[in-house]
């Protein structure tokens, strides 16, 4: 390596010179791990190369800094002019110039954290592009048939979210899609999974969540690209991430925001105890409207018999007599008529909603066959000797395959 010597007189090139002092500032350790906070000014951002070029002053001092593309992405927040930073670096110089500058290795927003920051950061950029207008919000169906569930297979969630479904609306059909929940890996998972279940077509409403955590557990449904898939689902989406104080961009994106898992299963069903409830009181309503009308009809009918008793000649009292049987009995037919439609539409009603309960399909000799906690829908799922349970109207019994 080549050092001019300039403690002697001698004509150096620039080139020399601006080598010189980059060796200098380059061997010199207490530049080669520099602390330094400031405000940033004359910010660019080259997206083709992914440098980030920039200036940081102080009230009396300004120097220029870059941060290359390998450590840019791994910023959580997008640096903008007038924020103030915390940055570690060294300080060289750049020989083409002359201009030593500072080579940004991390930065961190100064009083606040980085991910608080991007959270804030692109939840101001997707309202302003409209992914959160209530407009376009879906809403939920009223009895779905099989509801899509994306969370981890492992975690607590899951298992409250089936818990909830089956013990509302025990004929729901649920279609779980295991994802990652946390980490880099997330967010595609996250993503696929919805432009999967979406594209099928077979589920009615899709359940996106996890349980509780930090904002690094969470992170990953705060991806813009999971929050674009959300807006563009055809199918109704209720976010459920983490407990009833945290909030995603995902929540914000969903047709649905649920504060827990548990609650998002509350929202996609209906309980059926209390749908049968509620027509019991209906029809106990319509019995009492019947009752009440037909009594008002037979006071009418006695008004008018009176005042044909006291119009005058028996004859008029005669046909008069004769008018008010045909319409007490027409009268009566068309209550009757009523009465009856009305009872025949509550057995109907009462007969679907007996039909949606479990125990009417096993009473008729059928069983369920579970393994491990799923149903079994095909004997090719079972292997020789392996042990499954059979639950019928009355009871469960443990079984074992012993041949083909």
């Amino acid at each position: 390596m080549y050092t001019p010597n300039i403690q002697k007189p001698s004509i150096l090139s620039v080139s020399q010179l601006n080598y010189y002092l980059k060796s200098v500032i380059g061997n010199d350790p207490r530049l080669n791990f520099v602390l330094l906070s400031g405000e940033i000014s004359n910010l660019t951002d080259h997206y083709r190369s992914g440098h980030i070029y920039l200036s940081l002053k102080d009230e009396r001092s300004v120097i220029r800094a870059v941060m290359f593309a390998g450590n840019a992405r791994r910023l959580k927040f997008r640096p903008q002019d007038g924020m103030k930073v915390l940055c570690r670096g060294r300080v060289s110089v750049y020989e083409p110039s002359g201009q030593y500058q500072l080579y940004i290795e991390d930065m961190q927003p100064d009083g606040v954290g980085a991910l608080s920051l991007a959270f804030e950061q692109l939840k101001r950029e997707l309202e302003k592009q409209g992914l959160f207008d209530t407009a376009h919000k879906k809403p939920l169906p009223r009895f779905p048939r099989v509801v899509g569930v994306i969370t981890s297979p492992t975690g607590a969630a899951v298992q409250d979210i089936r818990n909830i479904l089956y013990r509302r609306f025990p004929n729901i059909e649920i279609k779980l899609c295991p994802v990652l929940v946390q980490g880099d890996g997330a967010p595609p998972q996250l993503i696929s999974a919805v432009q999967k279940l979406d594209s099928e077509g077979e589920c009615d409403v899709i359940i996106i969540g996890r349980g509780g955590g930090s904002i690094e557990d969470l992170w990953a449904f705060n991806s813009k690209e999971l929050a674009n898939a959300v807006y563009n689902c055809r199918t109704p989406i209720i976010s459920a991430v983490g407990h009833e104080t945290d909030f995603t961009i995902c929540d914000f994106a969903a047709d649905m925001r649920a504060p827990t898992p548990s609650a998002a299963a509350e929202l996609a069903v209906p309980d059926v105890r209390e749908l049968k409830a509620n027509y019991m009181s209906q029809r106990q309503y319509l019995q009492s409207l019947l009752e009440n009308r037909l009594r008002g009809e037979k006071d009418k009918l006695r008004y008018f018999h009176r005042a044909i008793q006291a119009a005058g000649p028996v004859a008029d009292i005669m046909k008069k007599t004769d008018q008010y049987v045909f319409y007490q009995r027409h009268l009566k037919t068309l209550i009757d008529k009523k009465i009856y439609i009305e009872e025949l539409n509550l057995k109907k009603t009462a007969a679907k909603l007996e039909s949606l309960s479990p125990l009417a399909v096993l009473s008729r000799g059928y069983t369920l066959a579970e393994q491990n906690g799923r149903i079994v829908t095909s004997a090719a799922a079972l292997g020789r000797e392996e042990e499954f349970t059979l639950t019928f109207s009355d009871g469960k019994v443990n079984a074992r395959v012993t041949g083909e």
